[in-house]
């Protein structure tokens, strides 16, 4: 599909900023919603309050051709058309962060696995995510590259180190990469921050209050 399930945007999005990159590449752009998304977040809401003058350079990735519209040419700095597992070893430029949002499914496992090693050769980090059922599925908007080729199992990601996954109930969302330890105690502190807010709001504001001798 040329965009991912709704319920999993609020956690990669978060990550993405999280990690904070100077520059992506998204894989598999479809309708643009994690380039716009990073866009908007890293360039647009960053205090500068300059709407067109980008400092991050987003790439992106589309077989597809049919997917891109004039919005893809303001968000993204380069279109590569063709196929990632082709396109992505013949990269010259070195990233802080690769996409693969609903992607992988569409290779076979030993494509899929080779294009997974090749993003960790090209970029620091890379957030992917995978439907845990993939279902049947041969074609979608009249693209033959929608079809599912392979589904991926949480043992599947064992022969990656330095990675964390994040809990949901219908995909797997993983973070790999040299940045993985760093991410994930930034999430941690900011997903029990949550909690303790929504438990005892009163003890958060008193521990946000002397934050700078306690750490929240």
């Amino acid at each position: 599909m040329p965009y991912s399930h709704f319920n999993q945007l609020g956690k990669i999005n978060e990550l993405i900023i999280l990690t904070n990159p100077r520059r992506i590449l998204d894989i598999g752009m479809g309708f643009g919603t994690y380039g716009f998304l990073s866009r908007l977040y890293l360039d647009i809401a960053d205090g500068r309050e300059n709407y067109k003058r980008w400092l991050r350079v987003i790439d992106g990735i589309e077989v597809f051709k049919d997917y891109l519209t004039p919005v893809h040419n303001f968000i993204y700095n380069r279109i590569f058309i063709g196929n990632a597992s082709r396109i992505v070893p013949a990269l010259k430029s070195k990233y802080d962060l690769i996409l693969l949002i609903d992607v992988i499914e569409h290779f076979p496992k030993k494509e899929g696995k080779k294009l997974l090693q090749d993003c960790l050769k090209k970029s620091k980090n890379v957030i992917l995510a995978t439907p845990k059922n993939i279902g049947f599925q041969v074609d979608a908007f009249g693209n033959k590259f929608e079809t599912h080729k392979y589904q991926w199992k949480k043992q599947d990601f064992t022969p990656f180190p330095n990675k964390f996954f994040l809990g949901h109930p219908d995909a797997f969302i993983v973070f790999i990469g040299e940045d993985a330890k760093k991410i994930q105690k930034k999430w941690l502190k900011r997903y029990w921050g949550f909690v303790l807010r929504s438990i005892c709001p009163q003890l958060y504001d008193l521990l946000w209050k002397i934050r700078g001798r306690i750490k929240i």
